[in-house]
């Protein structure tokens, strides 16, 4: 009944419209012929489907109570295109029809003021470069307005053109392009645009020019091994330095000291395409210290580090004194030099000197105290005594010399010894020297020597690990004019330990102790 009441609008278009919001009732009520009909016959059922509406419009305004809002957007553009069949409409759809026709014409107004294009994209930086293309990243723009994006232009213009062309021709929603096709050596400059409907967004400019340059080889420094410690020169000598390195295209090459470049007029640096020359014509002490190299292409660098150290011979020790003479023996103290010549003070060298000959003969080599003592001195002779520094340049250019000289006396008489029989030269035992830690070869003898003074004469002990040595004919111990001496014949491992030299007389006792290493 519902379908012979309205048969009224066979409009064209509306028809069309209708089709496509309709096309669920249709196939209700041929459900019939979709069962009957072949699969391969599903073509006709839908040009029927498309015909049907045309006959079958009556029967959206049977539902206009539980769609209330598609009977309101379909009378709309009815009367615009049959005006004829607005009388129908209004009569079951009451006098709500009516009222929603202007409603459409303001509804673009007002939508259009409301949108705003979306806002810069973020970020945008260069992720990598070869020969002939490059790719860019960015982030999404905060604000994309209310109806989204559709995506972004990139946009090129080369080094001293203003003339930007776009690389892609429809936006793309990714944030990563690569830009190909490009000419190695060129500089391009490039922006980011973000499109919406609502239009075009400010573009986002990379700073400074790409330079399209292909990396062929990452820069490494190939340091050779002698320069990988310090490099020790003298002063005075020339300095020249060859650092070969690689990397394609051509390095750029950087020295520099402690940050600041280089000065120029004392250092040379000459560049190659495979290395860097170093050049000082004549060091000084000035120019020690840690020189940076930096060998850089396009971002990606290597860095190395050349320590130079110049150094020059020390000067003499200082306050050389004659301390004591006993004996056949002398006893010198001194201190460090003041100026050690840029280089730690490896030892002391130190000489005597008798008045009779006037020539120097060496008595210590690489003495690492600053004092000790010399023995075995002819008596009668009267000796001076000088000491060198020494450093990894050699020795001091002069010597400290003491100030005094040594006198050996002869040997006393009889009635002089009687003479020492006095209450006031009595004195308990005092070590003047004492013994030092040694180390010895296996089956090489030694010697271990100390002085000792006190009256009346005291009685020596020799001790190993605090065990008395008693007659052992591995150890000859000798007492002399106050220098006591144990000889350890052809060491073996056993024998290293702590050796004691104990004195002891009626007033008293002293000791001194020493380590002997066998290796």
């Amino acid at each position: 009944a519902a379908m012979t009441g309205k048969t009224a609008p066979p409009a064209k278009k509306p028809a069309a419209a209708a089709a496509k919001k309709k096309a669920v009732p249709a196939p209700k009520e041929k459900t019939a012929l979709k069962e009957e009909a072949a699969p391969k016959e599903e073509a006709a059922p839908k040009e029927e489907a498309a015909s049907a509406p045309a006959t079958e419009e009556p029967p959206a305004p049977e539902h206009p109570l539980e769609q209330p809002p598609v009977p309101g957007d379909e009378p709309a553009p009815i009367p615009k295109e049959a005006g004829a069949e607005v009388t129908p409409v209004p009569a079951e759809g009451s006098a709500a029809p009516p009222a929603e026709p202007p409603a459409p014409a303001p509804e673009p107004k007002l939508e259009k003021p409301k949108e705003e294009p979306p806002s810069c994209p973020l970020s945008l930086a260069v992720e990598e470069v070869s020969e002939n293309s490059f790719t860019l990243t960015w982030k999404a723009p905060e604000q994309t307005g209310r109806a989204g994006l559709d995506g972004y232009v990139v946009e090129i213009c080369k080094d001293g053109s203003s003339e930007w062309k776009a690389v892609n021709q429809e936006p793309f929603l990714s944030t990563r392009y690569t830009i190909p096709n490009l000419s190695s050596g060129d500089k391009i400059h490039v922006r980011v645009v973000a499109v919406s409907a609502s239009g075009a967004s400010v573009p986002a400019t990379l700073e400074q020019p790409v330079l399209i340059r292909e990396i062929l080889q990452l820069p490494k420094i190939r340091m050779p091994r002698h320069l990988r410690e310090t490099y020790i020169r003298r002063v005075g000598d020339a300095v020249n330095i060859m650092i070969p390195f690689q990397g394609k295209p051509q390095p750029e090459v950087t020295w520099s000291k402690g940050g600041q470049p280089l000065d120029t007029s004392r250092i040379n640096i000459r560049n190659t395409a495979r290395d860097t020359i170093f050049y000082i014509r004549q060091a000084q002490r000035g120019d020690s210290g840690k020189y940076e190299l930096t060998v850089q292409i396009n971002g990606a660098e290597d860095k190395a580090t050349l320590d130079i150290q110049v150094v020059e011979p020390p000067g003499p020790p200082q306050n050389l004194k004659l301390v004591d003479v006993w004996g056949f023996n002398v006893a010198l103290e001194w201190t460090p030099p003041a100026d050690n010549g840029n280089s730690e003070i490896k030892g002391y060298r130190v000489q005597k000197s008798d008045k009779k000959s006037g020539k120097w003969f060496t008595v210590l080599e690489r003495c690492t105290r600053t004092s000790c003592t010399i023995s075995d001195l002819i008596i009668g002779n009267t000796y001076s005594f000088r000491v060198f520094s020494e450093n990894i340049c050699g020795l001091s250019d002069s010597a400290a010399v003491a100030s005094g000289v040594a006198y050996i006396e002869k040997t006393k008489t009889t009635y002089q010894a009687e003479k020492i029989h006095q209450r006031d030269m009595m004195e308990p035992p005092k070590f003047t020297q004492p013994l030092t830690d040694r180390t010895t070869t296996r089956g090489y003898s030694t010697h271990l020597f100390c002085s000792v003074r006190g009256f009346p004469q005291p009685k020596i002990i020799w001790l190993k690990n605090q065990m008395e040595i008693r007659e052992d004919p591995k150890y000859i111990a000798l007492i002399d004019q106050g220098v006591c001496s144990l000889e350890i014949r052809k060491p073996g491992p056993f024998d290293g330990g702590v050796y004691t030299c104990k004195a002891v007389n009626p007033l008293g006792e002293a000791s001194v102790d020493c380590r002997l290493d066998v290796k």
